[in-house]
């Protein structure tokens, strides 16, 4: 049995370390980007960070499946029990529009289920985490405090949803139209699901594609902090270490 405890703290303080690499060059200078050129600074703080964290993980002897890490075949990765799953810098668009909104996200994957997630957004300066049978929680200037999922039933009158406010699909203004009363809310990278695991938003569906890498963190934090994270169904989990990286439809929900 894994000592999830132990690789909890590891996780975090890789997070910290790749957001402080992360934090160096965004810092740099104002710049604008093209899609993601070698030399640009998104680029570099993606490898930096990477660096950071992979040193770190390497310590657990539990394999590494990385955005920016090298292709690893199916066959192989199909082979893991355990692995590290990792985005070094998840919202590109928010690091390119300096809002802040981006995160380092760290997850473990124990057979298909996050188990264990990291979610540190280094601009904001808040740690979030959940781990499997032990809670989720935030941390902010050393102050813990534990996340909750809202109580409020998806039948209420005013419903908060998280989704894009300028990009909205077909897909998503046809599930709003279920509710009475959806309220809008937004956020960059995986601050989406924080804010259904904080609840201070009761539902985040998704139809737009995503990888595996982008949802796998925080999918442990709302997992912890009492919901789920589902297909369109709204019953069948989602599930990490497909054939294909690439995300089906998901609904975060609060239970």
């Amino acid at each position: 049995m894994m000592e999830l405890e132990k690789l909890l703290e590891i996780a975090k303080k890789a997070a910290s370390v790749a957001g402080t690499e992360i934090m160096k060059i965004y810092q740099s200078g104002n710049f604008s980007i093209e899609a993601k050129s070698d030399d640009s600074p998104l680029t570099m703080a993606d490898k930096a960070a990477h660096i950071k964290i992979v040193n770190l993980l390497k310590e657990t002897e539990i394999p590494i499946l990385s955005e920016e890490g090298r292709d690893i075949t199916y066959e192989e990765r199909s082979k893991w029990e355990y692995f590290w799953m990792v985005d070094p810098l998840d919202g590109t668009k928010e690091f390119i529009k300096k809002n802040g909104e981006f995160t380092v996200n760290i997850a473990l994957i124990h057979k298909g289920k996050s188990i264990l997630g990291v979610v540190y957004p280094p601009v904001i300066g808040e740690m979030y985490w959940g781990s499997e049978g032990q809670g989720a929680f935030k941390e902010t200037n050393g102050e813990m405090q534990k996340l909750n999922t809202t109580k409020k039933s998806l039948k209420a009158t005013v419903v908060n949803v998280v989704a894009s406010r300028s990009h909205m699909s077909p897909e998503t203004e046809e599930y709003l139209s279920k509710f009475d009363q959806p309220n809008i809310v937004s956020k960059g990278s995986s601050l989406k699901f924080l804010l259904v695991a904080s609840g201070e938003a009761d539902v985040y569906p998704r139809f737009a594609p995503t990888m595996e890498w982008d949802t796998a963190a925080a999918h442990a934090i709302v997992s912890e902090a009492g919901g789920r994270i589902v297909l369109e169904d709204e019953i069948t989990p989602l599930t990490y270490n497909k054939q294909s990286l690439i995300n089906p439809s998901f609904i975060a929900l609060p239970s």
